[in-house]
C-alpha cells in the first residue's frame, strides 16, 4: 500500500543523509544541533529509532521523550558504519507504520535536519517542500511550546509557509519560523517582532 506522503519522507530522510555523509567524525560524534543534550549522531537515532515501533512506542517506553531517549542510547552501542547504515535503509525503505504516518514524520526529518545544519553553522538552500514540510511540523508542535499561534502571527518571507496565527507579528523565513514555532528559541534573534 502507498501512503500519500511516503515520496516526501523518503525525500527527506536522504536529505538528511547527505548531510550526516558530509559531517566529519568529530562533527557527527560531538557537533551541537538545536536539539538540547543531542549530537548529530543523535538526531539520527532518533530519526531511525521511529522506525521500530514497538521500541519506540512500546509499553516500556510510554512517552516520547522516553522513547527518543531509548532510541539514543541503544544507537550509542553501534559503530558510526552501522548507525549511517540503518540510517540509509530507513530512508530507502520505511517501515509501513512510518510510512502511515509520513504526513508528520516527513516534517520532523525537515526539522531535525535544519537542527543539525544550524547546530553546526551550515546553511542550507532549503528546498520549497522541505520548507513547507518544516513549516508544517513547526506549526503542529507549536502548541507544545506555549501555544505561539494564539499570541503571535507568523509572517514567512520565504516561500513554503502561510500565515498562520493571531497576535504580535513575527516575520521570517520559513525554515526559521518552523524552528521557533518547533520550540528552538535560540533562532528568535533571527526573527522580526512587532
Amino acid at each position: 500500500m502507498r501512503f500519500p506522503h511516503e515520496d516526501d519522507l523518503r525525500r527527506e530522510r536522504s536529505r538528511f543523509m547527505d548531510t550526516v555523509e558530509t559531517l566529519t567524525d568529530d562533527e557527527f560524534a560531538h557537533g551541537r544541533t538545536l536539539c538540547e543534550g543531542w549530537t548529530p549522531r543523535d538526531v539520527l537515532a532518533h530519526l531511525i529509532g521511529i522506525d521500530d515501533t514497538a521500541g519506540y512506542f512500546g509499553l516500556n517506553a510510554l512517552t516520547i521523550n522516553r522513547g527518543n531517549a531509548r532510541a539514543v542510547k541503544t544507537a550509542r552501542a553501534l559503530s558510526r558504519e552501522e548507525l549511517t547504515a540503518r540510517g540509509q535503509a530507513t530512508a530507502e525503505n520505511p517501515v509501513a507504520a512510518s510510512r502511515a504516518c509520513s504526513w508528520l514524520f516527513a516534517g520532523d526529518v525537515a526539522v531535525h535536519h535544519l537542527d543539525v545544519l544550524r547546530g553546526l553553522g551550515r546553511m542550507d538552500n532549503l528546498p520549497e517542500n522541505s520548507a513547507r514540510l518544516a513549516f508544517r511540523e513547526g506549526t503542529v508542535w507549536s502548541w507544545r511550546w506555549g501555544a505561539k499561534l494564539l499570541s503571535h502571527r507568523v509572517v514567512p518571507t520565504t516561500p513554503g509557509g502561510k500565515e498562520r496565527g493571531r497576535g504580535r507579528v513575527v516575520r521570517g523565513s520559513t525554515e526559521n519560523l518552523a524552528l521557533w514555532l518547533a520550540g528552538r528559541e535560540s533562532i528568535a534573534s533571527e526573527l522580526e517582532f512587532s
